[in-house]
């Protein structure tokens, strides 16, 4: 079944935690609701930023182009794993992800900010 969204109208969690429920109204205006396990869902926050930057990039035939998100705030915390430590991004508007760093990563992430921007710079 293929459904064309007009719009996203609520993004909720199951009472047991086990599921995300997200609510919208189809070209139609019809509601539906697709609802999506806590795995699957994990694997579609994982996917959509890179399917948004190689959206972009189609469209304006521009390999350059990014979905980037204007940093509002970040922490840092130990992780219960004494070798990382968890690094939380978070924009103005309250998206955010968290990603769990080793020593070594920490090291060269430190290093490459420090540094004057590349055209483009990674860490393995």
């Amino acid at each position: 079944m293929e459904i064309d969204i007009e719009s996203l109208t609520t993004c909720e969690v199951t009472a047991d935690g086990g599921a995300m429920l997200l609510g919208f109204v189809d070209a139609a205006g019809q509601p539906a609701t697709v609802t999506l396990s806590l795995n699957d869902a994990g694997s579609l926050a994982m996917t959509l930023p890179g399917l948004i930057t190689k959206a972009l990039q189609t469209r304006f035939g521009d390999r350059s182009l990014y979905n980037a998100y204007p940093l509002a705030s970040w922490a840092i915390e130990q992780s219960s794993d004494p070798t990382q430590v968890l690094v939380t991004l978070r924009t103005a508007d309250g998206f955010s992800a968290c990603f769990s760093v080793q020593r070594q990563q920490r090291n060269e992430f430190g290093e490459a900010l420090l540094a004057e921007p590349a055209s483009r710079a990674a860490f393995q």
